[in-house]
C-alpha cells in the first residue's frame, strides 16, 4: 500500500527538515506517535536507528526504523520493520518554494499474509491516510 501528500509550508527547507529530522519533535506532528524506546539521537542522519511506538486505530505498534538516505532539506528515507514482518518506507522531499517549502511525504507499506494483508492493508490505508493528512496539516501550523 502506499500513501502521499503535499502540502505547501511557509517556512524555509531548513526549518521543516529541522523539526522532521528531530526524533524529539514526533510527538509534536505525527498524529500516530506514542512514544520513541530508548534514547535516540538528537538529529537522525543516514544511519540512525530508532524504535518508534505507534498507535493507529487503536492499536499500538512498533517500528524499528533506519535512516538509508539523507540529503539534507532535499531527499529523506527511512525503512522500517515493524510487527509480524511489516515492511515500511518512507520518503520526505524538501522543495523550496518562493520562500516556502513544498513538503512531500510518501509512506509505502507491506503487510503480511498475502491477500488477507493486502485486504487488511487497504483499511489500513483509509486510517493511514486521515491520520496522514492531520500529521502535515500539525506540521504546517508547527513550522510556521
Amino acid at each position: 500500500m502506499r500513501v502521499e501528500r503535499t502540502v505547501e509550508i511557509a517556512a524555509a527547507p531548513q526549518e521543516v527538515y529541522d523539526v522532521v529530522m528531530n526524533p524529539a519533535r514526533l510527538g509534536d506532528w505525527v498524529t500516530i506517535h506514542h512514544h520513541l524506546e530508548g534514547s535516540p539521537p538528537e538529529r537522525l542522519r543516514r544511519g540512525s536507528k530508532l524504535t518508534q511506538c505507534l498507535k493507529l486505530a487503536g492499536r499500538r505498534f512498533k517500528v524499528r526504523w533506519n535512516v538509508v538516505e539523507n540529503d539534507p532539506c532535499t531527499h529523506v528515507v527511512w525503512e522500517g520493520q515493524g510487527p509480524v514482518a511489516s515492511h515500511a518506507r518512507v520518503e520526505y522531499g524538501f522543495a523550496e518554494n518562493g520562500g516556502g517549502t513544498r513538503f512531500s511525504y510518501m509512506n509505502e507499506y507491506e503487510l503480511p499474509g498475502g491477500p488477507f494483508g493486502r485486504m487488511a492493508g487497504k483499511a489500513v490505508a483509509r486510517v493511514t491516510q486521515k491520520e496522514l493528512d492531520g500529521s502535515l496539516e500539525r506540521l504546517k501550523r508547527l513550522v510556521e
